[in-house]
């Protein structure tokens, strides 16, 4: 299965360092060399298990998924349009749910993990999200999308998203900010500000958090990382700190419900309330702001 993003790994880096001379011609503290090792590092394992993941599960799910089709779409101009919408649909429901369900969130948190945002902050990706992501792109070839359109449209998405992980951007016309995904849009969502969690999972368009109500706006200085950073510049740490955290959790707990609720429920759940998830911190903000 091809990846357009393979290729776009010098512009990649080229991109890179334009920001950075950017930011420090403007006296910003963008760029920190063990931080962008770590993004570069945790990025360079992505490809590679990536790589795998396709060749031994998602190219022969797909195939097979593919010849037992729902639907024929063929592969014209409209099929390419209907895949657009399909597949970022789709990916703002895998997103979601990463950040909604903690064995989810346990591959995705990484990517979060940065206290700084910038290009390199793009790269820092999952090296078990491959995983995770398989079961919700393997309905766009069961519906009749044939799976080089999927691989493709999935890489021009992952393309796109690279640009928005900038400070450099401030906000761009309104026209664009209501559709598509844009840096301040994607600033929210890596924000650790209560008001900011679980907010803006869009791709390429933003129209999916507007309309399901995930979508929250660009007004307090956004305040990068997670609610508790994890304080270390090792990818392995980085990688699989939270599924240690969750395991041990599920370990302690007193039955099997409580067990699958440390798994299944958001983040910040625990049995007895202790502590809170993103949507419990968001209520408890908005009852005191309207008090």
């Amino acid at each position: 299965m091809p990846d357009l993003v393979y290729y776009a790994i010098p512009g990649f880096f080229a991109l890179m360092l334009l920001e950075a001379w950017l930011s420090a011609r403007m006296g910003a503290d963008a760029y920190e060399r063990r931080d962008t090792a770590a993004s570069l590092t945790m990025g360079l394992g992505n490809v590679v298990v990536n790589a795998g993941v396709k060749a031994a599960l998602a190219w022969p799910l797909f195939s097979w998924l593919y010849a037992h089709r729902l639907f024929e779409i063929g592969s014209g101009p409209a099929a390419w349009l209907l895949l657009f919408f399909a597949d970022d649909l789709t990916y703002y429901g895998w997103h979601r749910a990463s950040h909604e369900v903690r064995l989810l969130w346990a591959a995705h948190e990484n990517h979060h993990s940065s206290q700084r945002y910038n290009l390199s902050t793009a790269l820092r990706q999952s090296w078990t999200t491959p995983f995770s992501t398989l079961p919700f792109y393997a309905v766009l070839p069961l519906l009749g999308f044939h799976p080089l359109m999927v691989a493709t449209e999935v890489s021009v998405s992952l393309l796109y998203q690279f640009w928005i992980h900038t400070e450099r951007i401030g906000r761009l016309p309104a026209w664009y900010e209501r559709v598509f995904n844009t840096p301040s849009h994607h600033r929210v969502h890596h924000g650790a500000n209560v008001e900011y969690l679980d907010r803006n999972h869009g791709g390429i368009l933003i129209v999916w958090d507007r309309l399901f109500g995930t979508f929250e706006p660009e007004r307090a200085p956004v305040r990068y990382g997670l609610t508790r950073n994890i304080e270390t510049f090792n990818p392995f740490r980085i990688a699989f700190h939270e599924f240690v955290s969750m395991f041990r959790a599920a370990r302690r707990a007193t039955s099997w419900r409580d067990a699958l609720g440390y798994l299944l429920r958001p983040p910040g759940w625990s049995p007895d309330g202790s502590s809170r998830t993103a949507a419990q911190l968001q209520a408890a903000l908005r009852a005191g702001a309207a008090r």
